[in-house]
Parts: C-alpha cells; sequence; structure tokens
C-alpha cells in the first residue's frame, strides 16, 4: 500500500528527493507508481525556512472536449466574417428590428434601428463581425425568421 502526503512540507533549498523501494524515509512505500507528477517547489531566500513542497494540481479535462481557453484562443485566431442584411420587400421595419434584437446577442434597439434602416435605404447592411462559426449561426437564425442574409470574409471587400 502506498502512503500519499497531504498539506506542505518544508524543504531546505538543498534538498534532494533520491527514492529508494523500501526506504522507511521515503514518500512511497514498495514500488512508486505516481513518478510522473510533477510537484511544485517554491524557493524562498536564505533564511526563511527553505523551500515549501505543494500538492501537485492535476487538470481533469473530459477526453475529446476541449478547454474553454482552447476555444476561445481557436475563436481569436479564425478570420472575422461579416453577417450582412440584405433588404426585403416582404418584411415590415419593426419586424426585422424585433429578430435582430432577438437573434444577436447585445443587440440594442438603436443598433438594430440602424441596421435595419442602412439595408432598407442601402440594400446591405453589415450586422455583425465574428468569427466564421458564430456569423454562419447568425446568419441561419436571420434567414430561419424569413430575413435575407449572407455572411463574407470581413478581411476581403472594402
Amino acid at each position: 500500500m502506498e502512503t500519499a502526503i497531504c498539506g506542505r512540507v518544508s524543504l531546505s533549498p538543498n534538498h534532494v528527493f533520491n527514492h529508494k523501494p523500501g526506504d522507511k524515509n521515503s514518500f512511497c512505500r514498495g514500488p512508486c507508481a505516481h513518478r510522473g507528477i510533477f510537484m511544485a517547489i517554491s524557493a524562498t531566500g536564505p533564511g526563511k525556512g527553505g523551500g515549501v513542497l505543494d500538492r501537485p494540481t492535476i487538470e481533469k479535462t473530459t477526453p475529446g472536449r476541449e478547454s474553454e481557453f482552447d476555444l476561445r484562443k481557436s475563436r481569436k485566431t479564425s478570420p472575422p466574417y461579416r453577417v450582412l442584411l440584405h433588404n426585403d420587400n416582404f418584411n415590415k421595419r419593426e419586424y426585422v428590428v424585433q429578430v435582430l434584437m432577438k437573434v444577436i446577442p447585445g443587440m440594442t434597439l438603436d443598433n438594430a434601428v440602424n441596421i435595419m434602416q442602412e439595408a432598407h435605404y442601402n440594400g446591405l447592411a453589415v450586422v455583425i463581425i465574428c468569427a466564421q462559426a458564430d456569423a454562419e449561426d447568425h446568419c441561419m437564425q436571420l434567414r430561419g425568421n424569413g430575413l435575407l442574409s449572407s455572411i463574407e470574409p470581413a478581411s476581403g471587400g472594402c
């Protein structure tokens, strides 16, 4: 049976771990199966009692699932896309404003009205610039609510 250390152990700055199987001062009794776990040692200045051995932190991840940091990083590095709203002669202006506020997160009434008016007068308006996956999702939601919408890379064009 193996014995685990709980809490902190005070070490001198010159302390070296030399594990010998069966050693009574060893951290592991018998064969030590956990040699691959790294332990963080924070060294303090001279005369302050040496370093402190902290418990290892093990990050648990679900296989096949990216961490939140990885998702944010991939979204930031993906090229931006424009979601475009096209003018149509079928939907009332009030309805277009309601759909924009429902579909686009953080869309205010003023912004929705401005986007609707730009699409009405110019035939086309930029709704939002975001990552490709989000742009595709917003475009499909706008289309699902009866609005004409498309996406294009934000780097191309004017």
